[in-house]
């Protein structure tokens, strides 16, 4: 049976159509998923998922996490069957048809597109507040380049980024847990905001788990892909739950439901609570290399998506351009830091994340019913049907500003489609 929807896969794809080089393993495709999670969770979504949950935060984590895995599960047996750059708009077209995979890949773009700005205004209040903007898009610039030099060199980068976070992560927790001034009497699982307020956070937080489709997009380019990608996104999920895990303790230990909520920069805060308020620089340089590092992972996935949909003709091709000495779609990638460039100069950093998490949610639905339709053991289709109806909850639980404005977005991409079919027809 595998065995048929590989073949599948591979008939499924145009062999006259520019073709990328498989260069990553499981590794350094791990490392890619890293990058994109570590980093946007911990510095961006645990303070809104607090101000939603209160001490019932670590209740939300492990409903995204349960949401997450679903997805991750989805993903891995569809990558292996379309080994293409694209992932879910791939997955949506083959297994649903046309409109369902450009409205995946119209979702990804935007949602994730938002996710990049916030990462870079992540960069920027952090390593200079009052100049967020202007920092932030320096960053972009930055990150940028870096993709057009090739993929293995932002693997490479990726990983020096995950290392490095990972320790001052470590050191964190340790403080937190130890320091003279905590006590776990302020980890008190509780909220007054009710189911209500527990689903809101874990829309927020699933914000911060979605990075692992990075490695689903980039499946044009990993060696011996139905073996690397079903290894590497459920490793890099679970990877990050657990830091992620600790972390939240570790906070909630140090501050308490009320002050997370409140605070802009939660880690450094936590850090001058436990005591230790001569390592709040090393915190706030870890955010920014945590934020460089979900920047680059996440500009290089929607690169990819932008190649694919070029390809398929539902964007430009001119952006199917695949650079003769570096080997990456070089026309995509400078079209996609140019679009959050202009993000990073303009937007409100809670606004884009909202936004980001309901155009995701959407794109996992889509490939949660993608997955649906493939022949599998009863339980692999089970936990495609929980991460469908997962995916529907937490997005109609998003706050009301961000679910409405993502409506209308993917509303316009849709009748973007419907002009497209009818000049056609």
């Amino acid at each position: 049976m595998a065995g048929d929807e590989i073949s599948e896969g591979n008939d499924a794809h145009p062999t006259a159509t520019p073709q990328l080089r498989r260069r990553l393993g499981v590794f350094d495709s791990v490392m890619i998923g890293l990058g994109s999670m570590i980093g946007a969770g911990i510095f961006a979504a645990l303070g809104p998922a607090a101000a939603a949950a209160g001490g019932a935060l670590l209740v939300g984590l492990a409903v995204a996490a349960v949401i997450a895995y679903c997805n991750a599960h989805s993903s891995a047996r569809l990558a292996a069957l379309y080994p293409q750059s694209g992932g879910t708009y791939v997955y949506g077209r083959e297994r649903l048809g046309p409109f369902f995979g450009y409205l995946a890949g119209w979702g990804f773009m935007v949602g994730k597109t938002a996710s990049c700005a916030a990462m870079a205004l992540t960069v920027g209040a952090y390593a200079w507040p009052g100049r967020e903007h202007l920092v932030a898009v320096i960053a972009v610039a930055v990150i940028t380049a870096v993709n057009y030099l090739g993929v293995q060199k932002s693997a490479l980068v990726t990983r020096v980024i995950v290392f490095t976070v990972l320790a001052v992560l470590t050191v964190i927790v340790v403080v937190c847990l130890t320091g003279s001034d905590t006590g776990f009497d302020g980890l008190e699982i509780t909220s007054g905001h009710g189911a209500t307020g527990v689903l809101q956070a874990a829309g927020l937080l699933f914000f911060a788990f979605a990075g692992y489709a990075r490695i689903a997009t980039l499946g044009e380019e990993v060696k011996d892909p139905a073996r690397t990608i079903s290894r590497a996104i459920p490793i890099a999920l679970a990877i990050t739950l657990v830091v992620y895990l600790c972390v939240a303790i570790a906070v909630l230990t140090a501050l308490g439901a009320d002050a997370l909520a409140a605070a802009t920069d939660p880690l450094a805060q936590a850090v001058a609570a436990a005591g230790f308020g001569g390592l709040e620089p090393v915190v706030r340089v870890a955010a920014v290399i945590a934020a460089l590092g979900s920047l680059l992972a996440l500009i290089l996935g929607v690169s990819r998506t932008t190649f694919a949909m070029a390809r398929d003709g539902h964007l430009p091709r001119l952006l199917t351009a695949v650079h003769p000495r570096f080997a990456v779609p070089y026309r995509a990638e400078l079209a996609v830091g140019a679009v959050v460039a202009l993000l990073a100069a303009t937007a409100d950093l809670r606004g884009v994340i909202g936004f980001s998490s309901f155009a995701v949610l959407v794109y996992y639905l889509i490939a949660n019913a993608s997955a649906c339709t493939l022949s599998a053991k009863p339980w692999s289709r089970l936990i495609a049907v929980v991460g469908a109806v997962g995916c529907l909850v937490l997005a109609a639980f998003l706050p009301l500003a961000s679910v409405i404005s993502g409506v209308i977005v993917l509303g316009l991409g849709a009748v973007i489609y419907g002009i497209r079919t009818s000049l056609r027809t």
